[in-house]
């Protein structure tokens, strides 16, 4: 028991890395703010194009929202941040892990800002516009309203995720959690950093765990 803790749960080392591990977390709780609301934005937009009813446009929409779904988002981000510097379009890491993240999430929530749009009935649209207001205006301040209630749950957990594939900047050497905790490892030759930043991503996420679940529960309850 005590090998194990002295590799895996080594106090000295912990207390040592720490600075470094809460640096590297500040890191990925950026990334998270960043991506996450562009991301809700795009998927929102993807959503509300479906609602323009052009086959062409519904077309390029649903090839569009195969491939950020289809591509593995470690794939994406080498592609972005390895393959385009070669047509000449450079970007800082930073810039490319969210865009890598923007991109693979705005077919997850395009779909489910979809969902919660075609579940708003349709006598609400048509009220609006028997009032005089605009279609535009319907969606966004009738129908958008009700359907990113209805589709609250499927959003903060996908948010979650979102959250959690912020790991994958340490690909590009960014200095996010995981990635510092790699490099303490390499110093101090035994992996309590990585137990350590485990730890931190729990103490992190955990809340919004519970938060998520007990919604989603909530809304299931009120379903029956």
């Amino acid at each position: 028991m005590q090998a194990f803790l002295n590799n895996f749960a080594n106090v000295d080392t912990f207390v040592s890395v720490l600075p470094l591990l809460l640096s590297g977390l500040l890191v990925t709780v950026s990334l998270a703010l960043v991506a996450l609301p562009l991301s809700l934005l795009s998927g929102l937009l993807v959503a509300l194009l479906f609602a323009v009813k052009n086959r062409v446009l519904t077309a390029v929409l649903f090839v569009l929202i195969d491939l950020c779904r289809s591509i593995p988002v470690l794939v994406l981000l080498m592609i972005i941040f390895y393959a385009l510097p070669f047509l000449g379009l450079m970007m800082p890491p930073f810039v490319a892990v969210v865009l890598t993240l923007v991109i693979n999430n705005t077919g997850y929530f395009g779909e489910i800002f979809r969902a919660g749009l075609a579940s708003v009935p349709k006598h609400q649209q048509e009220a609006g516009l028997a009032l005089g207001i605009s279609r535009p205006r319907v969606l966004l301040f009738i129908v958008v309203p009700q359907a990113i209630r209805n589709v609250a749950a499927p959003l903060a957990s996908n948010a979650l995720e979102l959250a959690k594939a912020t790991s994958i900047a340490s690909l590009v050497t960014m200095p996010e959690l995981l990635r510092v905790a790699q490099v303490a490892q390499a110093n101090v030759y035994n992996p309590t950093p990585l137990v350590a930043a485990a730890a931190l991503y729990f103490i992190v996420l955990w809340p919004f765990s519970r938060l998520v679940a007990r919604y989603e529960l909530k809304t299931i309850k009120a379903r029956y």
